[in-house]
């Protein structure tokens, strides 16, 4: 047996108590033993329910207990979804709320991180390796799926949850943590919950919602503040006043008119259609992607709730990354730009004082007027409310804010050389590094540590945010204060 299998073991006889016996690759759970793989130096179980097969449209509930052993070695079904141009997941299996644990071969107890994935309508817990993140940091790893879309966010006038699903998967996943983290050999009163950009977002709807079921908070890209000038993401685009949220009756009445489109007079109806079905409805999963509030777990306009101090003071790691639009620019702007072009989108997107802008942000100064629309939406969008909203979280507890800086992040082939640089979620393959990572190691085994680091202690290893322009700039070679507020113009836009 390798030494790592030995580690396992004794990990795992150890979580499970005096007396019990366990094999090294076996862990009971409180619906029944599962049988992961023990690696060199970790253990990895993958597909292990959280929840029953969800009932559409409503909220989750426990799983069934099994007999026997249930075999955890493959990732279980990703919830439903239709894909994307830039990631090609396709899904039609309801049943899909599992969990997956990475856990290193060391004994004691160990800070749990939880990871909620991002990119909104798609994707699923086992697409992140956390291999590295759990045995460097030496921290128990849960990553699981959750309902997305219209499966996730749809809602119908008397309609119990309507918006809500998701977050109630994620919360019910939370629950299993508690309940059974031990087990893995983690630490269920030291819980920190992190995610990226829709996942990021959901993590701060948790800190304002129920009480949370975890002890810390990161965020990668959070919008929780960020509102949608018109043509901000793609042509033709109206004005939002917020890209993560929509109030409960507005997402009640675009159900009912997606009801009515789909010849249902009612939602058992629309249960009853096929996932597929539903799926060929013209930008359905975008559609009730935004999370609702004025419902049972938000009670009113998570920015509010966040300018009003109504949220959990635990400590947070929050931040961007410092090219976070030019993703958006390059999928969704792929035809030429000249500087017209660009001037007449300045217009569009802010009507009230378009020659101001274009002072701030000519044309001429960039690689491309590209890069300069780019570069305004970092700043405007992006930039501005994660700055904001460091300053709301710290006026109660302590945030450690940084940037992303690593410019050599992001070299996706079908974009402009300008476009290339710390994009938005570049900085998650950092964390979740697989066995073809080919960035800046260096900057990687920095960020896991002191992402861990945090997990375990509360502090990542930097001075925590305060009134001013500061944050930590994360680039290799080129790790410490940056002047956030200068680098961004965020006077200009304040």
């Amino acid at each position: 047996m390798r030494r790592g299998t030995l580690l396992v073991a004794a990990l795992l006889l150890a979580a499970c108590g005096e007396g019990e016996t366990v094999t090294s690759d076996v862990v009971t759970t409180d619906t029944g033993q599962v049988r992961g793989q023990a690696r060199d130096g970790y253990a990895l179980f993958q597909g292990i329910p959280y929840a029953a097969r969800p009932q559409r449209w409503k909220a989750p509930v426990p799983a069934q207990p099994w007999s026997g052993v249930r075999e955890a070695t493959a990732p279980g079904s990703p919830c439903p979804q239709v894909g994307s141009s830039y990631a090609q997941t396709k899904s039609t299996d309801e049943d899909c709320l599992f969990v997956n644990v990475t856990t290193p071969a060391t004994t004691g107890a160990k800070p749990v991180l939880v990871w909620v994935h991002g990119d909104g309508a798609i994707g699923a817990g086992h697409y992140f390796d956390a291999e590295r993140l759990a045995r460097q940091g030496d921290v128990v790893v849960v990553t699981f799926n959750y309902r997305m879309g219209v499966f996730g966010g749809f809602g119908l006038p008397g309609l119990e949850g309507s918006g809500e699903y998701g977050l109630m998967d994620q919360r019910a996943a939370l629950e299993w943590v508690q309940r059974n983290i031990r087990a893995f050999g983690g630490d269920p009163g030291n819980v920190t919950l992190f995610g990226v950009s829709f996942g990021a977002t959901a993590v701060g709807a948790h800190l304002i919602g129920q009480r949370p079921l975890f002890h810390k908070a990161i965020m990668h890209s959070a919008f929780t503040l960020a509102d949608v000038p018109r043509g901000a993401w793609y042509p033709g685009m109206e004005a939002l006043p917020s890209l993560a949220w929509r109030s409960v009756p507005e997402i009640q009445q675009i159900g009912a008119m997606v009801m009515g489109e789909l010849g249902c007079a009612d939602v058992e109806c629309l249960r009853q259609l096929p996932v597929e079905k539903l799926l060929e409805y013209p930008q359905v999963m975008n559609l009730f992607q935004p999370v609702g509030y004025g419902g049972s777990l938000l009670p009113r306009l998570p920015a509010e709730s966040l300018e009003a101090g109504e949220f959990a003071p635990v400590p947070v790691l929050a931040g961007a990354t410092r090219d976070e639009h030019n993703s958006f620019v390059g999928l969704f702007r792929p035809e030429p730009m000249d500087a017209a072009h660009y001037a007449q989108l300045v217009g569009e997107a802010f009507p009230e004082r378009p020659a101001e802008v274009l002072r701030e942000y000519p044309a001429a100064r960039y690689a491309s007027p590209k890069q300069a629309w780019a570069a305004l939406l970092t700043d405007r969008v992006w930039a501005r409310a994660t700055f904001r909203q460091h300053e709301l979280y710290a006026k109660k507890a302590p945030v450690y804010a940084f940037e992303f800086a690593d410019r050599g992040a992001a070299t996706d082939p079908e974009f402009p050389a300008e476009l290339h640089g710390a994009n938005h979620s570049s900085d998650i393959d950092y964390l979740f590094p697989d066995a073809d990572f080919a960035k800046d190691r260096g900057l990687s085994d920095h960020m896991i540590k002191a992402w861990t680091d945090f997990a375990r202690t509360g502090t990542p290893g930097w001075p925590a945010f305060a009134e001013g322009r500061y944050v930590q700039s994360l680039a290799p070679g080129a790790i410490g204060r940056v002047d956030y507020a200068t680098e961004h113009r965020l006077a200009f836009w304040n």
